[in-house]
């Protein structure tokens, strides 16, 4: 492990860097998938065709989707912006289906009276509807994290310096500390940014730290009566 203790800075400078293209595609997916999701929930007629093809953009490869925006948006193919954008499309691919099921699962009665309080469709949304759907946002935007935390490795392919540089460069020079090094980083900031996520999950959303403790009694409470 002697290159490992010898490259730390190398290490730490790729780490920052995939760490920054990560969060903000990962804002960026969160941020456009929330309306398409929603438009996908409002509208059911056309829920099951919004959600197929948005789902359908995860089954392009990498490769292609690079050369795809880089030939329709007339962006560089070998800079930093391609794969941000290639990731920020990865990402609305598994947020979208998220927001809709989130949306979907907020109880009807609930927005039957905000309406009747005299709420309006938009003061609706995000005081009623998009807290009540945070658990299951959160639950998406984490597998959302973790997947382009993963997925930005294969920036290096069109000369985007991650850590996906480690895994390239270790296997052309058969060092395999560089390789474990690299794996070892992604693995521990998916693992960092998964828990800060759902640290953040339980500031934002305390009530459901509280319907959970109830449940508990309650499930005591009939095994007595079985009893």
């Amino acid at each position: 492990m002697n290159w490992v203790a010898d490259n730390l800075d190398l290490i730490g400078r790729l780490t920052l860097d995939h760490l920054r293209q990560s969060v903000i595609a990962i804002v960026l997916s969160f941020v456009l998938a929330v309306p398409i999701g929603w438009a996908a929930f409002r509208y059911t007629r056309l829920r099951g065709a919004v959600l197929s093809v948005v789902g359908l953009l995860y089954t392009i490869p990498s490769l292609g989707l690079f050369v795809l925006l880089a030939a329709t948006f007339g962006i560089p193919l070998l800079s930093e912006l391609t794969l941000v954008v290639a990731l920020t499309v990865y990402g609305i691919a598994i947020m979208t289906r998220s927001v809709t099921d989130g949306l979907a699962s907020v109880d009807p009665a609930i927005r039957q009276a905000a309406v009747a309080v005299g709420f309006g469709p938009w003061r609706r949304f995000w005081v009623v509807d998009f807290p009540l759907a945070g658990p299951v946002l959160l639950a998406g935007l984490r597998v959302t994290a973790v997947s382009t935390i993963s997925l930005a490795t294969v920036g290096i392919l069109i000369g985007v310096d991650n850590l996906g540089y480690l895994f390239t460069n270790g296997a052309q020079r058969r060092i395999i500390p560089e390789v474990l090094a690299g794996v070892v980083a992604v693995v521990v900031i998916a693992v960092v940014l998964d828990l800060l996520l759902a640290l953040l999950g339980r500031a934002l959303m305390p009530w459901t730290r509280r319907t959970r403790t109830a449940r508990v009694p309650s499930r005591a409470s009939r095994r007595e009566v079985a009893a």
